[in-house]
């Protein structure tokens, strides 16, 4: 056995530093090859317990299976698989409630021997919870009374000390990433899945935000008729500070936009600006999305046309019911 003792006194250079961080990578990178090329009808049988449990998939370790244990609960609840974390000490003092029948019990334990894990099997029998261990040792306490074990033994652990929990870590975590995308995979779950389970997430909000959820409408919304006159007009597009103004005929019906761009031209065009109406200098047929829009649809409108950075806001009736400005989406984080 190599002597490690005097490791902490051997100064490393750079380059040694740089060795040291390559040969971890690739002896976990390695590690994870044997074990994808070791996956056999024990990990088909894992998925098919995991694809038919009617409750939750409750995942559980201690120490650092414990930590990668959490890492993927969170990963299957965020893919389609209703799960959670479990700690198995605090199970042991009361909270083995939240174990159920319909429930399947996932355990991370490398040696398999993890006193806390094996507190939990008298009870997983007596209520007939299916257990499917992760462990380094087949042949372990746990393992002989899981239905399923996967095998996600390492030749060796990255840390030169063979202590610290570094290739066997990672083996464990790839390992729950790969049961949860064939598990996601087979319920057909989406984006548009992901997204709702996303919410607070930059995905969710570009499949979940609508128009109708940004849009300025009833007071907010800054309208005008076709007869006012400009300073009617510009009283309006200044009180409701979104720099244009939505044009109305005389029976309701939006007939053009008022915007600064419009304004700038009728000064070029009129000598006096008190007499002109909104009507002939407005721009007529204006860019519009419905309510039910997703935001980045109306994003995407704007791009076709850059100088374009605002739309107004139809109902299925086709009658205006609010407005969207660019300041809006880019204030969203849709941008």
């Amino acid at each position: 056995m190599s002597d490690y003792s005097s490791l902490s006194a051997m100064p490393a250079d750079d380059d040694s530093l740089l060795a040291t961080t390559r040969r971890v990578l690739r002896v976990e990178a390695e590690a994870l090859t044997a074990l994808a090329d070791r996956l056999d009808g024990q990990a088909l049988r894992a998925l098919q317990v995991l694809r038919d449990c009617r409750g939750r998939v409750v995942v559980s370790g201690m120490g650092k299976s414990g930590h990668i244990a959490g890492k993927i609960a969170a990963t299957l609840a965020s893919t389609g698989t209703p799960a959670f974390f479990l700690h198995p000490a605090e199970a042991c003092h009361g909270d083995l409630g939240m174990l159920t029948q319909d429930d399947v019990l996932l355990a991370l334990s490398y040696s398999g021997e993890s006193d806390e894990l094996l507190a939990l099997l008298p009870y997983l029998r007596r209520q007939k919870i299916p257990l499917v261990v992760l462990t380094g040792n087949p042949g372990s306490s746990l393992a002989k009374a899981a239905e399923v074990v996967l095998d996600a033994g390492v030749r060796e652990e990255a840390c030169p000390l063979g202590l610290a929990p570094t290739t066997s870590t990672t083996a464990a975590l790839a390992l729950g990433d790969a049961l949860a995308v064939a598990l996601l995979e087979w319920r057909g779950f989406g984006a548009d899945d992901f997204a709702l389970s996303h919410p607070g997430g930059r995905l969710g909000r570009r499949l979940l935000i609508q128009v109708a959820d940004l849009m300025h409408a009833g007071e907010h919304l800054p309208v005008v008729r076709i007869s006012d006159v400009l300073p009617q007009a510009l009283e309006v597009v200044t009180r409701k500070r979104l720099g244009f103004a939505a044009v109305l005929d005389d029976t309701g019906a939006l007939v053009g936009i008022f915007t600064d761009g419009d304004l700038r031209r009728a000064v070029s065009r009129f000598a006096d600006l008190r007499s002109v109406t909104v009507g002939q200098v407005m721009t007529p047929k204006p860019r519009c999305v419905q309510a039910d829009t997703l935001a980045v649809e109306a994003i995407a409108l704007m791009e076709q046309a850059p100088k374009i950075t605002s739309l107004l806001v139809l109902d299925e009736q086709q009658q205006l019911v609010g407005a969207i400005h660019l300041h809006d989406l880019l204030n969203a984080g849709l941008l």
